[in-house]
């Protein structure tokens, strides 16, 4: 039982192991088969792919040759490009140093020339350098045969013979200093027109000398020597009292028909002028109607300068003059210099500095102003003490004007001004009004004084055998002997006549110096 039972169980097994073995056989089988299946399709998809992978390849290699023959194009045409500019660029150089070389042979060639040409020079130097040692020791030798031959006939001792040497040298340096001053002023003359400017602002000026008023009289007309006592009064009571009230001197002296009165104070001789008129036109004068009469014509002359100086400011173009200011230049009504009115020349003097300026390209109304302002302070300067550029440039920086004003006010009348353009300006304008022909006048003994002491400064020089002053004094000619001054210092001696005359002489404008050098043969046929 057991043994069949064993023995069942193993035809079990066994059937079991043939059916998994067949049944195994059949999946390996099928399995087999499937793979098989799977591989032919699997290749060929693989077979597939790699087609199209190699075409894709086979287009990749072809696109790239035909990138990487353009990249050569490019890259070949570049290079070209590149190497035709390098070479262009080495034919440039080429050029410039080939012109480089020709202009370096050419300056060797002219330095070559230069080499010569000094070296030529030099054998000319040492030439004329020998021939100078030469000719110094001959005129020594000479200078010594004459120092010996001027011995034995003067009989002059050595220190005779060097002043006499002396004299001669000192001649010789006076003739080459007089051909060097004319040397120097025509080369200035070359140069005017270059510097036409600075010369109109600066050597234009001439400053005008420092003068006081002439006039400083008054006269009155009187109808017969019966108004003389009349004006004198009793025991004088009525001219005391006159000179009194008025601040005049009143001289009443044996001259027909005439009274006159005396003061430094413009305005008061005015008033005492206009106040003895209306006296002897009414008739009574007395020490009350005196001053009663002085009064009235004081407000007249205060009325009338300051009436006078709103007419100037108005005719010039003057404005914002301070009050005082217009007063003070209607006081300039009544001063005169050189017989010149002080207000008119004040006048002239504003218009000629508006157009210097004009024509200079700056401020002409500043200018007038200060023209016009210039000498304000002779209108005080009797009463305060100092020049009256020093009293006019107070007076403006008092009353605010500005410093180019102030500093024309004070610096017309300076020499050597070369930084302040209106003061040089109205420098120029003042002396061209002062010197005007008929601005001013002299007295006639300072007149004669004035030409005798000209003639004087010319004679005074060696060589000079007479000087006349002509022109009212404008000009001295000066006559020289031509044995003793030749043209070259001819030159000189009117130089230093000019400067003599500038250093002592008072004048108003200029004084032209022309010197005569003559020399006349005179021979007779008989």
């Amino acid at each position: 039982m057991t043994f069949l039972a064993v023995e069942a169980g193993w035809e079990a097994a066994l059937a079991e192991i043939v059916a998994l073995a067949l049944g195994g056989g059949i999946g390996f089988a099928a399995a087999w088969l499937l793979a098989t299946r799977r591989a032919r399709r699997t290749k060929g998809t693989a077979d597939e792919i790699l087609a199209k992978a190699q075409s894709q390849a086979d287009a990749v290699v072809k696109e790239a040759r035909v990138t990487a023959k353009e990249e050569a194009i490019r890259a070949r045409e570049a290079f070209d490009k590149e190497t035709a500019r390098t070479r262009e660029e080495l034919r440039e150089r080429e050029r410039v140093v080939a012109k480089r070389e020709d202009g370096i042979e050419a300056k060797m060639e002219t330095l070559l020339r230069k080499e010569k040409a000094v070296e030529a020079a030099e054998r000319r130097a040492a030439d004329v350098e020998k021939s100078l040692r030469a000719k110094h020791a001959d005129l020594d030798q000479k200078i010594a045969d004459e120092k010996r031959t001027l011995f034995k006939i003067a009989n002059l001792d050595a220190g005779q013979a060097r002043q006499m040497l002396l004299e001669r040298m000192e001649g010789e340096v006076q003739h080459e200093a007089a051909a060097l001053i004319q040397r120097a002023a025509e080369h200035a003359q070359e140069e005017s027109d270059q510097k036409a400017r600075e010369i109109l602002a600066g050597a234009i000026q001439r400053l005008a000398s420092d003068y006081t008023a002439d006039v400083t009289v008054a006269t009155v007309d009187i109808p017969g020597d019966e108004m003389k006592g009349r004006i004198i009064g009793r025991e004088g009571r009525n001219i005391r009292a006159f000179e009194r009230v008025t601040g005049v001197d009143v001289i009443v002296d044996d001259t027909p028909g005439v009274v006159v009165m005396s003061s430094f104070d413009p305005v008061r001789r005015e008033i005492a002028r206009r106040s003895l008129a209306k006296l002897i036109a009414d008739g009574r004068i007395q020490p009350p109607r005196i001053e009663q009469v002085v009064s009235e014509c004081r407000k007249e002359v205060e009325a009338d300068i300051n009436e006078t100086g709103k007419q100037v400011a108005l005719d010039t173009g003057v404005r914002g003059l301070h009050p005082k200011e217009v007063q003070l230049l209607g006081r300039l009504k009544y001063r005169t210099s050189y017989g010149q009115s002080v207000l008119q020349h004040s006048v002239e003097v504003a218009h000629l500095s508006g157009m210097l300026a004009e024509e200079l390209g700056l401020d002409g109304q500043l200018a007038r102003r200060a023209g016009l302002l210039h000498d304000i302070g002779k209108a005080v300067d009797h009463e305060v003490q100092g020049g009256h550029p020093e009293i006019g440039a107070d007076l403006a920086r008092r009353y605010n004007e500005c410093e180019e004003v102030v500093h024309a006010i004070g610096g017309h009348h300076e020499a050597n001004i070369q930084d302040a353009l209106y003061t040089i300006i109205v420098s120029a304008a003042d002396a061209v009004s002062a010197s005007r022909p008929g601005a001013r006048r002299e007295t006639l003994e300072k007149y004669v004084q004035r030409l005798e002491k000209l003639e004087e400064i010319a004679r005074r020089f060696e060589g000079v055998e007479t000087a006349y002053a002509i022109q009212a004094g404008r000009e001295v000619r000066v006559v020289v002997n031509a044995d003793k001054v030749d043209d070259d210092l001819a030159v000189k001696v009117c130089r230093d006549i000019a400067k003599a005359v500038e250093a002592e002489l008072t004048y108003p404008g200029e004084v032209k110096v022309t010197l005569i050098r003559e020399r006349r043969v005179v021979e007779y046929a008989r």
